[in-house]
């Protein structure tokens, strides 16, 4: 049984480990090997796993799949290598390991707990990727939009899922992001302090929306906007004197997947 790690003690963990190199682009290959660790970039073929880290005679390896896009110094290559960087300093990720409680893939009898421990690590990876000083340094008095989330990805070389859940956790403007697969919605995040929790249709994408125009119209298929949008469009519970409140929606789109991220003024 893996132990739960609090995500404040996660994130102190990563930043300190982050915040011990002066370069503003986290070095995660150096930090892995300050720590004595084996990497191997090699092909494991697509559709198996995109890194895994394996404690075998005393000792930990890191292989990182380059036929899944894991290669050194890319956007998800780095992220790979962040995640499992925390499984090797979290603690309790690593105590397992050494005993074999924790296995580098999962089982249907341990998914729960293997889900929970695979997001202590995103978390980790986030966190060691994108402090929090240096990011809200980066977004200090800037007005939000599409393009800020754009420069921070490049900045940080990072993906731009990832940098747009870290902006919702600890950026200065209140956003949405939704995630869709062939239409249905797979899940979503927001600030804490956005306005509305909950889609209008739940798992179904509304129409009068970017990305239900990217699923219902063909001729969208390869187009990346960003238009404004109405409350009552996108979210259940909007009151009355609210049906003309407007946000911003810019989709991502990409052959039957999508993402959007929706803000207001």
């Amino acid at each position: 049984m893996i132990n739960n790690t609090p995500l404040s003690h996660i994130k102190e963990l990563a930043e300190f480990i982050a915040l011990q190199y002066d370069e503003k682009l986290t070095p995660v290959d150096k930090i892995a090997q300050d720590e004595g660790l084996e990497l191997f970039y090699d092909g494991y073929e697509t559709g198996t796993f995109d890194g895994m880290t394996v404690y075998q005679n005393r000792k930990f390896y890191v292989h990182l799949n380059i036929d899944s896009g894991n290669r050194k110094d890319s956007t998800r290559g780095r992220f790979t290598l962040a995640h499992e960087l925390g499984h090797y300093f979290i603690d309790a990720h690593r105590v397992g390991l050494q005993k074999g409680i924790l296995v580098p893939h999962s089982s249907n009898t341990n998914k729960k707990q293997f889900d929970t421990i695979e997001r202590e690590a995103d978390y980790f990876a986030s966190c060691l990727l994108m402090p929090e000083s240096r990011f809200k340094d980066e977004i200090f008095r800037k007005k939000f939009n599409y393009e800020l989330i754009q420069n921070l990805a490049t900045r940080y070389n990072v993906s731009i899922t990832a940098c747009a859940l870290r902006f919702a956790q600890i950026g200065n403007h209140p956003i949405m992001i939704v995630y869709v697969e062939n239409g249905v919605v797979k899940w979503k995040l927001e600030s804490d302090d956005f306005p509305y929790k909950w889609l209008l249709n739940e798992k179904k994408i509304p129409k009068n929306t970017v990305v239900g125009e990217y699923f219902s119209k063909s001729n969208l298929r390869d187009v990346y906007k960003t238009e404004k949008v109405w409350a009552m469009d996108w979210f259940n519970n909007v009151r009355d004197y609210d049906t003309n409140r407007s946000f911003y929606e810019h989709c991502i789109p990409h052959r039957n997947k999508a993402l959007s991220i929706i803000w207001e003024d």
